[in-house]
């Protein structure tokens, strides 16, 4: 059987400024309608990001078969080499010559709070990416990238019978109550994280149990609280896996995302499924940076069996 899984999705480099203060201490409560203000960042760092990057490379390292569906710019030679070094095809990358690679800048303060800026570039243009072309495959996942092309490839997935997990994350907000329902009606599968489901609802004014009912299953993480897996009418809780350290949460999404991808394309039931997600995510939020955990499959289902008493 097909064990691909096509990840549509940004690719972004993040550029990380550490403020060794806080926020609150330069922003004026009454003055935030005229902000003008400098942090002083001693500290710098850039790291390969972006949510089909992050996924592809979390679903790699368990085993897994990600091909990129994506869009990269002008600067994208020293992505384009990590990936390649990894092994993961970009042969379905995009390259827009006349645009910069997404990139996202974040400052944070010493209470972990972050001032960020992003820049879409490239993926703006994931409309252009013909979704087709990457061949067939048993499973997608649309996760943020360009407005268009999040429509575009939804409505091509159904056509090339393709299930799909629907994962707006950060660009939820970028759709009306419309356009989110008919995601919905298309995808196989939907997560959010405890925010976005919250603003989900709202915006689409369905419940929890309407959404689930459209869906083989919608899967809600809700961070040191575990997650939720609706499906067949049933709530499945999947417990928090505890952290080595907690270091960095930047990616701690897509790499829970990588493990449910892998555990469908296994035919796994849900309960195993949300435990390697869960896992995955505690393994990367141990390490600075969303691609900077290594771990081999073996290594990783050792984990699994010291964190839950059973090997998958």
């Amino acid at each position: 059987m097909n064990q691909t899984s096509l990840i549509c999705g940004s690719i972004a480099i993040d550029t990380i400024l550490q403020f060794p203060g806080r926020f609150d201490s330069l922003l004026l409560a009454d003055q935030l309608h005229k902000v003008n203000v400098s942090f002083l960042a001693p500290t710098m760092r850039t790291e390969f990001g972006g949510c089909a990057g992050n996924i592809a490379y979390n679903l790699m390292m368990v085993g897994g078969d990600p091909r990129i569906v994506g869009v990269m710019g002008q600067d994208h030679g020293a992505y384009t080499e990590r990936l390649r070094k990894l092994g993961l095809s970009t042969d379905n990358i995009l390259i827009k010559p006349e645009a910069y690679n997404a990139q996202c800048f974040v400052t944070a303060d010493e209470d972990n709070n972050q001032i960020n800026a992003f820049h879409p570039g490239a993926m703006s243009y994931a409309h252009e990416n013909d979704i087709a072309k990457a061949g067939p495959a048993r499973i997608a996942i649309i996760s943020p990238d360009g407005h268009l092309g999040m429509q575009k490839h939804a409505a091509d997935l159904v056509k090339l019978e393709i299930p799909f997990i629907f994962d707006p994350g950060q660009q939820l907000p970028m759709f009306n109550a419309d356009e989110l329902i008919d995601f919905i009606n298309k995808a196989t599968y939907v997560t959010a994280n405890d925010y976005e489901i919250e603003l989900l609802m709202s915006r689409t004014g369905l419940t929890i149990p309407d959404i689930a009912s459209r869906l083989e299953a919608l899967i809600v993480t809700r961070g040191e609280q575990g997650s939720e897996i609706y499906t067949q009418g049933e709530r499945i809780v999947i417990p928090a896996v505890q952290a080595e350290q907690v270091l960095d949460p930047t990616g701690c999404g897509d790499a829970y995302r990588a493990g449910l991808l892998y555990g469908i394309t296994q035919g796994w039931k849900w309960e195993t499924t949300g435990r390697l997600a869960s896992l995955l995510g505690a393994i990367k939020i141990a390490h600075k940076g969303a691609q900077n955990h290594k771990f081999t499959p073996a290594q990783i289902a050792d984990r699994f069996e010291a964190a839950f008493g059973y090997r998958y």
